[in-house]
């Protein structure tokens, strides 16, 4: 060890202890970091932390997929309530 630290014969020096411990660093900054992500995921894309079940967007979308209404009354119904509700994280000028 002291022959790897001892730089006066031309060694790299003692700073070069400090490479495991930058090392080190980096991993743990990205396993936190794809933990937070993963955690963040679990909601869904666009779908917000406080996602309201009742809400007549969500009801449409629960007839459709139950097979209550078609794929034309969906869009048909859907565009009506876009215009008087909008949907979570949607964009665009109002």
């Amino acid at each position: 060890m002291e022959t790897l630290a001892h730089f006066g014969d031309g060694g790299p020096g003692p700073w070069i202890l400090f490479f495991p411990l930058i090392w080190a660093l980096a991993i743990a900054g990205g396993i936190t970091l794809l933990r937070r992500t993963v955690r963040r995921g679990r909601r869904g894309p666009g779908r917000p932390a406080t996602f309201d079940d009742n809400s007549p967007i969500s009801v449409l979308g629960h007839r459709f997929a139950s097979g209550e209404i078609d794929e034309d009354e969906y869009w048909r119904r859907l565009s009506v309530l876009d215009e008087q509700f909008g949907r979570p994280g949607k964009g665009g000028a109002a």
